[in-house]
């Protein structure tokens, strides 16, 4: 479905990514895992068009995607959680859907099932919300573009472990109904759970790719690379 070959971006005059190859496939959960600083966010961005890469390319189902402008590569079915959330706070939790609803699967109603406390605060202005429930709004937020592709990007950091569990059975949810899915983030022993295949980012590069089973065997990898 998505794939990244040879993919190159730069700050300026400096650059960041040096020849990243990663792949996700239809209905596969995959993950891009890393230190900070290595390279995760930009890879995100280079994806999205937000910072366009020099050299490579970019394909979901085999559409080429570098070169678009980001409306269009959003256009052509890649959904973004976006790292600190972003939701409108002056909108009400209902509003915030409906700005991104895009025909298709998903709908205010199915969202509301999957997430059932939004459901409860529809009327409530975003901003009010704790920050568990702008996760929540966010990741439906995004499902209402009804993407091929949905890429999560830190979507438990900072939240409280009965909200994070809630997160990863959404996911998990997401998955038996086939939704793709490419998920960056830091809690390792629920990644190893959910995902299919991992890919892991050093320094702009991609040092490792390899199924859970493979990753959770490998301490010495993962202490090298994830610190963990």
């Amino acid at each position: 479905m998505l794939r990244l070959s040879g993919v190159e971006s730069f700050y300026g005059a400096s650059q960041v990514l040096f020849g990243i190859d990663l792949e996700v496939g239809a209905g596969e959960v995959a993950t891009l895992l890393g230190r900070n600083g290595m390279g995760k966010t930009t890879t995100v961005r280079a994806i999205l068009g937000l910072t366009p890469p020099r050299q490579g390319e970019i394909a979901l189902d085999g559409q080429r995607l570098d070169g678009l402008p980001p409306y269009r590569i959003a256009r052509a079915g890649i959904g973004l959680v976006p790292e600190g959330r972003h939701v409108f706070p002056t909108l009400s939790v209902r509003e915030n859907l409906i700005a991104t609803a895009r025909g298709g699967g998903w709908t205010e109603e199915r969202v509301f099932a999957l997430f059932p406390r939004l459901s409860e605060r529809a009327g409530q202005r975003a901003g009010t919300l704790s920050g568990g429930e702008q996760q929540m709004l966010a990741i439906g937020r995004a499902l209402m573009t009804n993407p091929r592709l949905l890429i999560l990007d830190e979507a438990t950091e900072g939240l409280a472990p009965l909200i994070r569990e809630e997160i990863w059975r959404c996911v998990e949810a997401l998955k038996a109904d086939g939704q793709a899915i490419l998920l960056i983030d830091k809690n390792i022993d629920a990644l190893l759970r959910l995902a299919d295949r991992h890919h892991i980012i050093e320094k702009g590069r991609i040092v490792w790719t390899g199924g859970s089973a493979e990753l959770a065997a490998d301490e010495a990898l993962r202490h090298r690379y994830l610190g963990v």
